[in-house]
């Protein structure tokens, strides 16, 4: 039986008595039959996986038309996610806890959200990602689809501080060694 290439092949041979093991016809069908079913438990599998954000590759199309997404042409299948991720989760009364989870869908990290309802303005900080973020086009635009027209939004992004590579153990040559531009250095995970 260890010659089946077919995982299932193996299996329905398994469930036969064992004389039949033996037999290469029963083998060969075992074989055949077994290539089917692999083939149609990968393709059960692809679909299943379709159903859900983080797993979806060409069933990301199915999720952005129901919700009337239109993605840009050649857009990584991550960025695609973020934003099905964040149209899914910005529904609802406008809150910071709103505002939160569909900022969050996009900087794939915490952040945090002030509002300063006095000047009409909400802060969407960036806590524990460096840089600024690959999609901030699509997060704008999602933000704006959730917030009123009449609040300001300020974005405030987090950069590697000399402080930061003062105080870590490695020496300056260290970092030299790195050749890091500055716009490198200033996203680098000390």
């Amino acid at each position: 039986m260890n010659d089946l290439t077919s995982p299932m092949g193996r299996e329905w041979l398994g469930h036969l008595p064992s004389f039949y093991e033996d037999n290469k016809e029963f083998r060969l069908l075992a074989e055949a039959e077994g290539e089917e079913l692999d083939g149609l438990v990968k393709a059960i599998e692809a679909g299943f996986d379709q159903r859900f954000v983080d797993s979806a590759t060409w069933g990301l199309a199915r999720w952005e038309r129901e919700l009337g997404i239109k993605p840009s042409a050649g857009q990584p299948y991550d960025q695609r996610r973020s934003v099905i991720r964040s149209k899914l989760r910005g529904t609802g009364t406008v809150t910071a806890r709103l505002i939160k989870s569909v900022a969050e869908a996009y900087a794939n990290g915490e952040v945090e959200v002030i509002e300063d309802n006095a000047v009409y303005k909400v802060s969407i900080s960036f806590i524990s990602t460096l840089g600024v973020p690959l999609n901030l086009a699509d997060l704008e635009q999602a933000i704006r689809n959730v917030l009123p027209a009449h609040l300001v939004v300020k974005y405030v992004f987090r950069f590697l501080t000399w402080n930061e590579i003062t105080f870590t153990s490695k020496p300056w040559d260290a970092w030299d060694a790195l050749e890091l531009t500055w716009n490198e250095m200033e996203v680098y995970k000390v």
